[in-house]
C-alpha cells in the first residue's frame, strides 16, 4: 500500500477579501448581491432575500463584471415567476 499523500504542499490557501453585500429589488422582488475576491478572480451570488434561496452565481475579472452576471441572470429567473396572491 502507498504511504498516505501529503496535499498540504500542493494547495494554496485562499482568503475572501473586498467582500461586498447589498440589497436590491429586481422584477419586484428582494435580492442580496455579495461579491468578493479570491485571488485575481471575483465572485458574486445573488440570493433571493426570502426564503433566502440562491438564484445565481458567477465569476468575472472585475466586481462589476461578476455582479452584472448574477443581477442579469437573477432578473431571467424573477421575471418567469408568478406571484399568487394570499
Amino acid at each position: 500500500m502507498p504511504p498516505p499523500r501529503d496535499d498540504t504542499k500542493h494547495h494554496k490557501t485562499l482568503r475572501a477579501e473586498e467582500l461586498q453585500e447589498r440589497r436590491l429589488e429586481l422584477e419586484g422582488w428582494q435580492v442580496n448581491v455579495s461579491s468578493y475576491r479570491l485571488d485575481a478572480v471575483w465572485h458574486a451570488k445573488a440570493d433571493n432575500v426570502s426564503p433566502g434561496a440562491n438564484l445565481a452565481r458567477a465569476t468575472g475579472m472585475s466586481r462589476e463584471e461578476a455582479e452584472s452576471s448574477v443581477i442579469q441572470r437573477a432578473k431571467e429567473l424573477l421575471g418567469r415567476t408568478k406571484r399568487h396572491a394570499i
